[in-house]
């Protein structure tokens, strides 16, 4: 254990690990009246630079985890900014080694949220503090002002608070960072923000796709529309970045630099994250799942060039009223975006649930408003959703977000058929389709699905007539059927 803080432990906070993300924190936190921050990076030219490029924040640098720990003032408070994994666990084994019970290590990197309840658990054992903080907006983000979703324990929120409210993203006066729940729960909101973002992104590019063969507008065009978008209540950051992509000239060959890309997505893995998450708890997310398998689909091209000369629609297509499908086309968006959050809310409820957080819905919603990926406008009228009913079953089946779906069903509808019809693919429009009307069905054919593993597998089934659980005696002869029921 170190010694009591000499003269020298003068900073309140400290960044472990400075690549970008890391370093751009720590410039953040710099800025902040009332911050000091110490820096370590295992290679110390890394730290050198940061400290030599940036004097104006008054970095403590430190050579060794002992001279990191002793520029800290008590409670001492790290932050973790490493590759998620092995080295994560590295790192919280060393500072384990120089902190005392009553000190926070906070990993803000993006850990999937059982190793941050694995972690949380031996960590505490020692009598330190361990929290598990995602934080959204990639660099810019970092430096600027991210949104953060801290979990651990109330011990170490106190003292991390000020902290993470005075570098957090402000939406309306607000800083975007709240106390999400114990161990796990800040990084497994992260991790649905992230899914989320999957199907939000895939939603925009599907749109995209759609307007540029319906209409044969060129990305610049639209990406006019999308400038026009972003002043309705499609406005996000997503939406912006869309249309300054669209615009963009590749240098070299002056085409449209989208048309340029390699049409192949990369994931980082937490978008399969939520999906499998989601599979554990028994919620649906359709919108999320087709956007993850989507990019897996883009990144086949073997198959996708062995199937290139598969049969598709006979007849081409052509938009008879251009403005028309347009409308059509934003007005899918954004009923399937509804869907997208709803079913990543649900997952949260679950989540909550399952782990037992006291997670606050609508407080998740405001701290998206700003700073992360999905920040987006109508993130209040979710916020809004949650407060007038915390009890809230559903987010599509709160008023505004019902209106709004009523308002947009009719050209949703529309621009999944036409798609179907054009050999288009939209996965996450149609499988969000099939969600909501899914949702609204009186009955579904699982009473169907229910009769067959009853008859290979004596499964048991329940009646709509009567309490109990029922096995069939099932036979060729119909005559012979039997129900057994009983009632527990």
């Amino acid at each position: 254990m170190p010694d009591q803080p000499t003269k020298e432990a003068a900073a309140n906070i400290g960044v472990v690990g400075l690549a970008v993300m890391g370093s751009n924190l720590a410039r953040n936190l710099a800025s902040r009246e009332g911050n000091t921050v110490a820096v370590y990076n295992r290679s110390y030219e890394r730290t050198d630079l940061l400290v030599s490029e940036h004097p104006e924040a008054g970095f403590i640098p430190a050579q060794s985890y002992e001279e990191f720990a002793a520029a800290l003032s008590k409670p001492r408070t790290a932050i973790i900014m490493v590759q998620a994994g092995r080295g994560t666990d590295a790192v919280i084994d060393e500072l384990s080694k120089v902190f005392e019970p009553g000190d926070i290590i906070v990993d803000g990197g993006n850990a999937l949220f059982t190793d941050t309840i694995r972690r949380e658990k031996a960590v505490r054992e020692t009598g330190i503090n361990f929290v598990g903080a995602g934080i959204s907006g990639g660099e810019e983000g970092a430096l600027n002002g991210p949104s953060i979703m801290p979990g651990g324990s109330a011990e170490a929120w106190q003292t991390l608070g000020p902290i993470l409210r005075s570098i957090a993203a402000i939406a309306e006066g607000e800083p975007c960072v709240t106390h999400v729940g114990t161990d796990g729960a800040g990084h497994f909101v992260k991790m649905i923000h992230n899914g989320i973002e999957y199907a939000d992104m895939l939603l925009i590019a599907v749109a995209y796709d759609l307007i540029g063969r319906g209409t044969g507008k060129s990305p610049a065009e639209i990406a006019d529309i999308f400038t026009a978008w972003n002043k309705t209540e499609l406005e996000s950051y997503l939406i912006e970045i869309t249309a300054e992509v669209l615009k963009q000239v590749d240098a070299k060959t002056g085409k449209p630099l989208v048309d340029v890309i390699l049409d192949q997505a990369g994931a980082k893995g937490t978008g399969a994250w939520t999906v499998q998450t989601a599979l554990d708890l028994g919620i649906p997310v359709s919108g999320i799942a087709e956007a993850v398998f989507a990019r897996s689909l883009s990144s086949k091209p073997k198959q996708r060039e062995a199937a290139a000369d598969l049969p598709g629609p006979s007849e081409s297509w052509t938009v008879d009223d251009p403005d028309t499908f347009i409308e059509d086309v934003r007005l899918a968006l954004y009923a399937s975006k509804i869907i997208a959050y709803s079913q990543g809310f649900d997952e949260i409820v679950a989540g909550a649930e399952e782990y037992s957080w006291d997670i606050k819905k609508g407080e998740i919603a405001k701290i998206w408003r700003a700073g992360c990926i999905i920040r987006a406008q109508f993130l209040n009228r979710i916020s809004d959703a949650y407060s007038d009913d915390p009890g809230l079953v559903a987010l599509l089946t709160a008023p505004y977000f019902r209106d709004a779906i009523a308002g947009a069903q009719e050209s949703w509808r529309r621009v999944v058929g036409t798609a179907a019809a054009a050999g288009i693919p939209s996965p996450a429009f149609s499988s969000s389709l099939s969600y909501y009307d899914g949702l609204r069905a009186d009955r579904l054919p699982a009473a169907l699905i229910q009769g067959q593993r009853d008859f290979f597998g004596a499964h048991t089934y329940k009646r709509v007539d009567q309490d109990g659980i029922f096995h069939t005696l099932w036979s060729g002869d119909r005559s012979e059927i039997e129900t057994a029921g009983s009632s527990h």
